[in-house]
Formats: C-alpha cells, structure tokens, sequence
C-alpha cells in the first residue's frame, strides 16, 4: 500500500507517529510531507501531492486530519480531526513558534499571522461541502476518548459522514505507540482487503 500521512499542528514528516508507521507497515510506502502552515498554500499542495502519488490511504491526525478531510478522492482515516482551528485559541494564536520536529527545510520557528487565521477560518466554512455518497464511504475518523484539544470532531464528523465510521478509543490527543498498534494498525489492515 502507499500510504500518506498528514501531520498536525506544528509538527513535521519527522513525527513519532510517521516513524511509528513506517517501523510497523514495513510493506508499506509511507509518504509524510511537511504541510505549510497556511492552508491558503497546504491545501493546493496536498492535492497536488495526492494528484501525483494516488495513494491508496490517506491517515491525518489533528490538523492534518482536517486537511485528509477533503482528499475526498482517496480512502482516509482522520484521527482526532481539528476540523475548526481557527477557533483553538490555545493553538491557532498569532506570533512566532517552534516546531515540534524537524522539518525538510530546517525551519526551526513558524509565524502565525492574522491572515493565516482568517484563512483556516474561510477554508473551514468550506470544507464539508458537496460530500458524495460514495466519498463518505470512504472516510472513517478515529475519536480519542481523552482528548481535550479537539472536542466536537465526532459530532462534525457524523453530521457530514456516517455515524458507523466513527471509531472511538481508549487514549488521548496525540497518538501513542499502543493506540497505533491497537487501533490505527487494525483498521490499515481492514482497509486494505477493502
């Protein structure tokens, strides 16, 4: 399988869940991009990216979920979905920040500015329209019991897509290597006789 990955908030292609991933599906091409941090410039390029590579799954955790969202071309696993950034104050706040990984280009800080906000704000007004039938079919969302970063990704996610896709576990914001283990890895593997 070719796999993408789309990371969140902050992080990079060098997350502990890509490297997760890549040790676990060793059969596995495992794509991680580092997203721009303005969706004005992230969503062009992703879609571009998933033009170009058509891999055969989608996984996106927090904001990158919210970006897998509306790769509505391909099979996708959103996973503690951000579908509303713009209104996470305590993430989404003006001014200079570091990275959490390393990053392909070694930028170490990122600047949020109040246009990058007011466009996470006009791109998530848009991004659940004009959903398919068949494009629902193939997107599931995997829902942390514990997280307190993104509180209404269920309740989004069943209102655009279907409720029986929805998946809940035992576990936090950020994955873990037993939430990946446990529950990631099992529906990568459903998902693959599908």
């Amino acid at each position: 399988m070719k796999i993408i990955y789309f990371h969140g908030f902050g992080s990079s292609h060098a997350s502990g869940t890509v490297q997760i991933l890549q040790r676990e599906l060793t059969e596995d091409q495992v794509i991680a991009p580092d997203i721009p941090i303005d969706p004005a410039e992230a969503l062009p390029y992703l879609k571009e990216l998933c033009e170009k590579e058509q891999p055969d799954l989608i996984i996106g955790t927090s904001m990158g979920g919210m970006y897998a969202q509306q790769m509505r071309e391909f099979k996708r696993i959103l996973v503690n979905p951000a579908f509303t950034m713009s209104t996470m104050s305590k993430v989404l706040k003006t001014g200079e920040h570091p990275f959490f990984n390393g990053r392909y280009d070694g930028a170490k800080t990122f600047k949020i500015t109040k246009d990058i906000i007011q466009h996470h704000n006009q791109m998530e007004r848009q991004q659940f329209k004009d959903i398919t039938s068949e494009q629902k079919e193939t997107c599931w969302c995997l829902v942390g019991l514990h997280d307190t970063s993104v509180t209404n990704a269920e309740s989004l996610f069943k209102k655009n897509y279907l409720s029986d896709h929805v998946i809940r576990f035992d576990g936090e914001h950020q994955l873990n290597d037993k939430v990946i283990k446990k529950v990631l890895i099992p529906l990568i593997t459903q998902l693959r006789s599908e």
